[in-house]
């Protein structure tokens, strides 16, 4: 009986030893080299995503900037459940020239009633 206790017991450890072993393998960095083939290549260029415009059901326009520095470019992808596409490639946009592109926000029904109330008076 004392077998079989300790076999349940190497059988916890090693089934809790394995998401250990892989959140180690994460916070260490060596996923992403070992899983594109470039082990000890160096960093990985950075991406992130600017901004994305839903289109209809699995259907977005995504602005995504890959690069560092000076070699920073803006991708504009058309991303569906089954492709993602690459429609134009630019250069990045000051955080103001972004903003100018994008729809003002709208104010509140509340200040929108109030100005319609104040002019009918």
């Amino acid at each position: 009986m004392a077998a079989s206790g300790a076999s349940f017991l190497w059988f916890v450890f090693v089934i809790a030893l394995i998401p250990a072993s892989l959140w180690l393998l994460k916070r260490s960095g060596l996923a992403n080299g070992l899983a594109n083939g470039l082990a000890g290549a160096g960093p990985i260029a950075p991406m992130k995503t600017v901004g994305q415009l839903g289109l209809g059901p699995g259907q977005r326009l995504v602005t995504v900037e890959v690069g560092q520095g000076d070699e920073r470019t803006w991708l504009v992808l058309g991303v569906t459940g089954q492709n993602i596409q690459t429609l134009h490639t630019m250069a990045p946009q000051a955080p103001a020239e972004a903003a100018a592109g994008a729809p003002s926000v709208h104010p509140a029904f509340a200040t929108l009633l109030r100005r319609t109330r104040q002019g009918e008076q």
